[in-house]
């Protein structure tokens, strides 16, 4: 079967890569939080949990998206990455002391400014989550639908 162009030059399919990539940046970010968490034994701030309940969620309702060519992803997709994506700017915001650490919500357990990692002296864990965030809401964002 032959996929026709629409009005502006693209193939049915090829919004489809759009929710591939967001599909696979939740899944890398999911994955990524599992093991720092589970392997190597990093215990998450309140903040990152907020970030995991954001993030978690969209592996499955993306996945759902891309198997039943839902055409209102954007829906369902974009409360979760928006919040999450407000969350993840404010525990950088707090993690690079750029605001006081007073108005922090990680009262108990581990606090949500500690390094727990820093690899090649500037990727952190909430700068890795802000990232995915970023991407997955610029891929919603950029995607037209038909």
């Amino acid at each position: 079967m032959e996929r026709t162009p629409d009005a502006e030059g693209q193939t049915e399919g090829s919004g489809q890569i759009f929710l591939y990539l967001i599909w696979i940046t939740a899944l890398v970010a999911t994955i990524g939080s599992l093991f720092f968490s589970e392997v190597m034994e990093l215990p998450p701030c309140v903040l990152c949990w907020y970030q995991r309940i954001a993030m978690y969620p969209l592996v499955a309702i993306v996945a759902v998206a891309i198997i039943t060519r839902d055409r209102w992803w954007k829906m369902y997709v974009l409360p979760f990455s928006i919040t999450g994506l407000a969350v993840a700017v404010y525990h950088n915001l707090l993690y690079y002391h750029i605001i006081p650490e007073s108005i922090t919500p990680c009262t108990e357990g581990v606090s949500c400014t500690s390094v727990q990692l820093e690899w090649l002296g500037f990727i952190t864990i909430p700068l890795m989550s802000l990232t995915a965030f970023i991407i997955i809401n610029i891929l919603a964002l950029i995607h037209r639908s038909k």
